[in-house]
């Protein structure tokens, strides 16, 4: 088997940092980068692409909404036309820092609330999706399986790669539960293990309420917010390498 595994990184800003992205590096195949919004500055845009690029890792842009002070996990009303160049902005900043860089953009991975909104408003996913096949028709869109922007981009003309996300816990639904609530978040490499060798096996995971549901990705993601990120990834590695996968970024899989 060939999986990706990814983590969200350069969410820091100015002196201050969240996550070990050095760290991280070492263990994921693509990098999902902040992009100035809810987190990251260009300095740090520019310290986490050249990272990627001396690693061999994919990089794609991390889309937020304009929240530093809430890490862009609050919702923000926002009309159409401020949705788009909003997404084309953070896009095309990482792109041309990409550039700069020698390496290049090939996903969009959103965050937080940007993503909670283009997972549920079919509006919004046909929005993003149409302002992201406008800046480039080849960026693959990383996204939850069975949510509005998965529809929105393969309408578009973009291809998905859909995710598990290994250190969050999932109600009967399929979706996250929210962070509000407790055991939403995945904390031990003991459970994180076993989340991800189940769904290795069968394809499916174990719900907040204990039931079995069924989950279709090729991607493994992990947070790097996440007490403990660097372990955990880690421990998603070693359970697909231990099962004879390989680690391939997104761009070989869907090539």
């Amino acid at each position: 088997m060939k999986i990706d595994v990814n983590s969200d990184m350069g969410e820091g800003f100015g002196p201050y940092r969240i996550g070990d992205d050095e760290a991280l590096m070492n263990i994921v195949s693509s990098a999902n980068i902040a992009c100035g919004f809810h987190a990251g500055d260009p300095l740090i845009m520019d310290r986490t692409v050249r990272m990627a690029k001396a690693k061999g890792v994919g990089i794609g842009a991390h889309p937020g909404l304009p929240d530093l002070l809430g890490f862009g996990r609050r919702v923000i009303q926002m009309d159409a036309t401020e949705i788009e160049k909003h997404m084309v902005y953070q896009i095309g900043a990482l792109q041309a820092i990409a550039l700069n860089a020698g390496h290049r953009v090939t996903h969009v991975s959103f965050h937080a609330a940007m993503g909670n909104m283009v997972n549920a408003d079919p509006d919004m996913a046909d929005l993003v999706a149409r302002a992201i096949a406008a800046v480039d028709r080849d960026l693959i869109v990383f996204s939850m399986p069975d949510m509005e922007i998965v529809r929105a981009a393969q309408a578009a003309g973009l291809r998905v790669l859909t995710m598990f996300l290994a250190d969050r816990a999932y109600d009967a639904d399929a979706n996250l539960v929210s962070r509000k609530l407790r055991n939403s978040v995945i904390t031990s490499p003991d459970a994180v293990a076993k989340r991800v060798q189940r769904f290795l096996d069968s394809g499916t995971i174990e719900t907040i309420e204990g039931q079995s549901i069924k989950i279709e990705a090729r991607s493994i993601l992990v947070h790097s917010d996440t007490p403990g990120a660097v372990d955990l990834a880690a421990t998603v590695r070693r359970v697909i390498e231990q099962g004879g996968g390989t680690i391939t970024p997104a761009t070989a899989l869907l090539a």
